[in-house]
């Protein structure tokens, strides 16, 4: 008998469609107050919506609406903005 890996948990972009390791992506998550964050844990409680860790990605899902979609309910512009600053200074580093 072989004995199987630990499964790795896929899960899929809000941006380019794409199944990837959870571990790989950015949560974005709507907590029970109603505020978006980023969710550099993965482990806080409320809704999530997954992204790639890229720029790109990020501007797909905003363009398709994506994350408002995944997070049910809708995003204001100055939410987008403060998350586009907190994912560019990830970027960099």
């Amino acid at each position: 008998m072989a004995v199987q890996g630990k499964r790795i948990p896929l899960r899929k972009c809000t941006g380019c469609q794409e199944m990837k390791g959870k571990k790989e992506m950015m949560r974005i998550l709507c907590t029970s107050e109603g505020e978006i964050v980023l969710d550099t844990t993965g482990r806080k409680n409320g809704r999530g919506a997954y992204v790639c860790c890229s720029m790109e990605c990020f501007e797909k899902a905003v363009k398709n609406r994506g994350l408002e979609r995944s997070l049910k309910m809708k995003v204001p512009e100055e939410t987008y903005e403060s998350l586009k600053k907190e994912i560019e200074s990830i970027e960099k580093k």
